[in-house]
């Protein structure tokens, strides 16, 4: 029955379309019609009818809803088939680039968005954690003497209680306004730390380089956040330490325009899920109670 559910929400041309596109990217209405260059009520018909036959998953985000291909034991063959086929290819790939500029857009606001707040954002980030010492939880957790990359590393909060703790310290930044702050916060400890500009995404670091990455409260920022995920896995030497902290999952809509980034925070299920679809051992998960009804979760996971 699977299977006629399939072919029928798929024979119509539209639906193929946007079925090829949403298993390549996860995105919103507004983005689906700025790629298809259709209506939103047509968009919307379609999306639920393959929502209705199980070959997309949605999810909340705030005041958005955000749409991706779902892929299962009872679908693979026919995902297969959509993603191999040239012909589909030939036809859609523009579709694809599109939506990559899209998302490479949203990148680009969100570099903007860092550039501009270099200055005030610890004053920002205090506003939210209040008295909570989140550097020194995180700090704690590092091994001692390890070789260790601060992802995202703003203005260098971090970095300064790092250095007592670890061998060879690495600040990575897309942000020059950001990486500045981080040089002048170090100052005379600047040789302990190696500055690096570059995107979460493509870091730029060599395989296996470190012993422990750090993402503290940057991967709400990150469009697709797996990918990031992904990129610490491979900078990470077998047995190497993975410590996320970000927002636990809220539908505060005030934060995105304050703070920035396409996600309200995560739940706990979905960072165990990337973590271990990634290659990651999840051994420890906490949350901690900030201001304005707001919670923060830290994982601790250790490449496999």
């Amino acid at each position: 029955m699977y299977t006629i559910k399939y072919f029928k929400a798929l024979s119509e041309e539209t639906r193929l379309r946007l079925f090829y596109l949403l298993l390549h990217y996860e995105l919103n209405v507004n983005d689906i019609v700025a790629v298809l260059e259709m209506g939103q009520s047509k968009i919307s018909r379609h999306l639920k009818i393959l929502l209705d036959s199980e070959l997309l998953v949605s999810r909340r985000d705030g005041i958005y809803i955000y749409y991706s291909g779902l892929q299962n034991d009872w679908n693979m063959d026919l995902v297969r088939f959509v993603l191999n086929n040239p012909e589909l290819g030939k036809v859609w790939d523009s579709d694809l680039n599109r939506a990559n500029e899209i998302l490479k857009e949203r990148k680009n606001k969100t570099k903007r968005f860092f550039e501009s707040v270099a200055g005030e954002w610890d004053q920002l980030k205090r506003e939210v954690l209040g008295d909570v010492d989140l550097n020194s939880v995180i700090v704690d957790k590092v091994h001692p003497d390890s070789n260790t990359v601060d992802l995202g590393c703003g203005t260098g909060e971090l970095l300064i209680k790092l250095i007592p703790k670890t061998q060879n310290l690495i600040g990575v930044d897309s942000s020059v306004n950001m990486l500045d702050q981080s040089r002048q916060r170090v100052g005379s400890k600047s040789e302990a730390v190696d500055l690096r500009l570059g995107e979460l995404e493509h870091l730029p670091l060599k395989d296996e380089e470190t012993d422990c990455a750090v993402l503290n409260m940057v991967l709400h920022y990150i469009s697709l956040p797996a990918i990031g995920m992904q990129e610490a896995y491979r900078v990470l030497r077998p047995g190497g330490q993975f410590i996320i902290v970000d927002f636990d999952k809220h539908q505060q809509e005030w934060v995105r325009e304050k703070f920035g980034g396409p996600w309200l925070g995560f739940n706990k299920l979905e960072i165990q899920g990337w973590l271990e679809e990634t290659g990651f051992d999840l051994q420890e998960m906490q949350q901690i109670a900030v201001n304005k009804g707001l919670g923060i979760n830290i994982f601790l996971a250790v490449k496999k």
